[in-house]
């Protein structure tokens, strides 16, 4: 791998839009990561999975999705389903993503991982970097900044892709 390649856990295709452009403004060469266990049912997962890669194909990157397996992620959480939203249940849920994550790189060579995750006005960036801080090569974007969310928002109807309305668990439905 290239000192600029970065493999990115990619949450869903409208939080990459903005995301993408960022890191590519900054130099770096994403390949997107979809390992979303936690999403569910798993054909929202999919519906998820289709939209990044139309936004995969807009700026021709490469997506590597990774098995659902939410069994292991229910376990990951087990104990703290009713947590509130942005609560312990989530900072597991970004333990287990970014674990998954770091995993992957290590396997694949890159030398940088993040996440898309930092973008939502709905998630608390400093968690997520807290929690990324216990694996190797993780970079903290906070992809919030410079207008990121809203970014976002404009994108994804701009290329008319779809864009759920949950978190992505079933404990975030409620």
């Amino acid at each position: 791998m290239e000192e600029h390649d970065i493999l990115v856990h990619a949450c869903c295709g409208p939080c990459s839009t903005a995301s993408i452009e960022r890191m590519l403004e900054e130099g770096w060469n994403p390949v997107l990561y979809f390992s979303n266990s936690n999403i569910f049912p798993e054909q929202e997962a999919d519906k998820r999975y289709e939209a990044l890669l139309e936004v995969a194909r807009v700026y021709n990157l490469k997506v590597i999705r990774e098995h659902y397996d939410h069994q292991g992620w229910l376990d990951a959480v087990k104990g703290h389903e009713g947590e509130r939203e942005g609560g312990s249940r989530c900072e597991l849920c970004f333990a287990y993503n970014l674990r998954e994550a770091s995993e992957k790189a290590k396997q694949l060579g890159f030398l940088h991982f993040t996440t898309t995750l930092t973008v939502s006005r709905f998630k608390n960036s400093k968690t997520i970097f807290r929690v990324g801080e216990a694996f190797p090569g993780f970079e903290a974007l906070d992809f919030k900044k410079k207008g990121g969310f809203e970014k976002s928002v404009a994108l994804s109807k701009e290329l008319g892709i779809y864009r759920q309305h949950y978190c992505g668990c079933e404990f975030s439905r409620l």
